[in-house]
């Protein structure tokens, strides 16, 4: 999703603290980085560590809340998306934030948001530690210290004034420091710091910081203490549709507007259409967006049926809550391309593309992993990426739609933690050898620098001044989940260039030109190979990217992959899967005015010539073109899948996946 309302990041000097000397042996387990790396730094263990022995919290417990609140991550002090601060997520809200995203403070529901106790967190820490708000937002150490004092200070407070003797007992204390509204989104939060205590964690932060949280066993909290709380019991009425999703979510359900605009047309409704999958059509993707707005605004959006855009699911940001708006019978109309869309579940999370390290929070990760895990087994989904999309995967659906389509949720978005998190790591199915590689480049280590318009709605640069925002603006060193391509095996030769965005000249460093990058996790064919450079067969060209033994970012794996057929010169690559037009009865094709409706036409500017191959993701299927034309489903064929007897495959083309005909390849396992 994209709308014209951005996040406009403010940022704030971070002054990092020296290691403590008396930790200074700390021993810590180092994560394997690339050879020629500069040592990870021990110095945020070490205050953790300090925090945790000053104000008697258990050293797991504030690790795991803070892992939970930020993956241990300070943002060289940029707020997140609630004005959230530093690894403890201390929030301190402001008028001028409220301004900066373009939301009124004359509105009662921004009025009412800044008075609330939960978004002035970094206030109440200061207090405790009798210092100023300042210095636990910009100074590291006091931002842990003041995250400790205020775990200390809810466990006393359920505590009877003491603090608990085992980790089981700040069960309730860090379902507080959620600062969840519900008792069951502080239950969320605290079963997933419990989740983290139990399977331990490890990472290297963007800041070059290495931290370990061992495991910890025998652990068997009272979630019934979320009670101690006294937070609003959300049950839903009787009567009312459970969501889908996983019982430990919580989720809720408010449902997206479909609606009748205009009494006189019955075609004229919204957002979404009616239908009985996976009965009368297969679900085979689950397709995750950012929302390009707040979590309250999406909700606005998707209930306002004029808005002709859905989604089945919206995930919050600041808690991970999930709310699900349409079922997932249903064909929510998501992603501007029906070969997918009408075969998908749709997930909007709250955030910018351009500002994701500050919205994609770990509460978010966990959340909508744990959604993903769900729909995937309930719907047989492959846990891999050519099945779990970005929007960004999407091809358009028409020649004009092709660079205009929506390139959400962005180089931002930590592929790589999401699949660990889903249980199926982008390298899980590694083969020594193969010249079939996956693109993991690690998130955190891999910094690129891209130019971005902030608060452009459209997704091309243009110079100049925009709407008050300088185009384009420079995110620079920033983790990312891309590799750039360039055209020859040199970074000073062009960046590659697809040939619906720049039909003449280079690809470049904006962020949405996906034409010269590959994502983490999709896989390519090998091409050639050079010193400290592989080339992968990339949108019917090679594609050069750096990747060397002393710093890998791809991994060999095992998948098939499919070649033109022999005395084939060249075949066509298709964006759709619609049916030919032989399966359209006669009177259906009267209906619709005597055309065949949707007809199934090549990518003009796509091809693949004879020699290069690309890694196929599934097995023939039947090109299908799903028809909802009437409000109440009474027009001839309506609610009905037009199923082809034209078999295609998917392939990983380019940034973005796309289609080709069975009969123009072969397969090679």
């Amino acid at each position: 999703m994209h709308h014209p309302l951005r996040h406009t990041s403010r940022r704030r000097t971070l002054t990092l603290a020296a290691a403590l000397s008396l930790l200074a042996g700390l021993s810590v387990t180092a994560v394997s980085g690339t050879a020629g790396a500069a040592a990870p730094q021990t110095t945020r263990q070490a205050e953790f560590t300090a925090a945790a022995q000053e104000f008697g919290v258990p050293l797991p417990v504030l690790e795991a809340v803070s892992y939970n609140e930020s993956r241990w991550e300070a943002h060289a002090g940029q707020e997140n998306a609630e004005a959230g601060y530093g690894p403890m997520n201390l929030t301190d809200l402001t008028t001028k934030e409220l301004d900066a995203d373009g939301l009124s403070t004359q509105s009662p529901r921004y009025a009412d948001l800044l008075k609330a106790p939960a978004e002035h967190t970094a206030a109440t820490a200061a207090a405790l530690l009798g210092t100023d708000t300042a210095s636990v937002e910009a100074d590291e150490t006091q931002n842990i210290r003041g995250g400790a004092a205020l775990l200390a200070s809810y466990a006393e407070g359920y505590s009877h004034g003491r603090l608990p003797k085992t980790i089981d007992g700040w069960y309730a204390a860090a379902a507080r420091y959620s600062q969840g509204t519900e008792d069951k989104i502080a239950q969320v939060f605290a079963d997933q710091v419990w989740d983290t205590l139990r399977t331990g964690a490890s990472a290297t932060t963007t800041d070059g910081q290495q931290i370990t949280l061992p495991p910890v066993g025998h652990l068997h909290p009272n979630r019934n203490d979320v009670r101690k709380l006294g937070l609003k019991d959300v049950t839903p009425p009787a009567g009312t549709q459970p969501a889908e999703c996983p019982k430990s979510l919580g989720c809720d359900v408010i449902p997206a507007a479909y609606t009748l605009l205009d009494p006189a047309n019955l075609a004229d409704y919204g957002s979404h259409d009616i239908a009985d999958r996976p009965h009368d059509l297969p679900i085979r993707y689950i397709t995750l967006h950012d929302t390009e707005e707040t979590y309250d605004g999406t909700l606005d959006l998707f209930r306002d049926p004029t808005y002709a855009a859905g989604a089945h699911y919206v995930v919050r940001s600041s808690d991970g809550h999930v709310t699900q708006l349409t079922p997932t019978k249903d064909i929510a109309w998501d992603s501007a391309n029906r070969s997918f869309y009408q075969h998908s579940i749709g997930i909007e999370q709250e955030g910018y593309a351009t500002h994701s390290s500050t919205w994609f929070s770990e509460p978010l990760y966990r959340s909508t992993a744990a959604l993903v895990k769900y729909l995937a087994k309930k719907y047989d989904i492959p846990l891999d990426r050519a099945h779990i999309l970005g929007h960004d995967n999407i091809p358009g659906s028409s020649e004009s739609g092709i660079a205009t389509q929506h390139w959400d949720p962005g180089p931002g978005w930590d592929w790589e933690h999401f699949f660990d998190l889903l249980g199926a790591p982008v390298h899980a199915t590694a083969k020594k050898g193969s010249d079939i590689v996956a693109i993991k480049p690690g998130f955190a280590r891999n910094k690129q620098t891209t130019t971005y318009c902030d608060g452009l709605p459209g997704y091309k640069q243009f110079p100049g001044p925009y709407r008050g925002f300088e185009c384009p603006a420079t995110s620079a060193d920033a983790p990312s989940s891309f590799v750039p391509l360039y055209s020859a095996p040199s970074t000073s030769a062009p960046l590659l260039a697809d040939p619906y965005l720049h039909p003449t000249g280079a690809g470049t460093t904006a962020m949405d030109d996906w034409g010269d990058k590959a994502p983490s996790g999709e896989q390519y064919v090998v091409a050639e190979r050079q010193p400290g450079w592989t080339a992968i067969w990339y949108g019917g060209k090679e594609a050069w990217l750096q990747d060397s033994a002393q710093h890998p970012v791809t991994v060999p794996v095992k998948a098939s992959r499919i070649v033109p057929k022999a005395g084939r010169t060249s075949i066509p690559v298709y964006t759709t899967a619609y049916p030919e037009a032989s399966v359209y009865p006669a009177d259906f094709v009267a209906f619709e005015g005597g055309v065949a409706p949707r007809p199934q036409r090549a990518a003009a500017k796509y091809s693949i010539a004879a020699g290069q191959s690309y890694v196929e993701s599934g097995p023939a299927m039947n090109t299908d073109s799903y028809f909802a034309i009437y409000y109440d489903g009474s027009a001839p064929y309506d609610r009905h899948d037009f199923v082809g007897q034209t078999k295609v495959y998917e392939i990983v083309y380019n940034h973005r996946v796309a289609f080709v005909n069975a009969d123009d390849v072969d397969v090679i396992p």
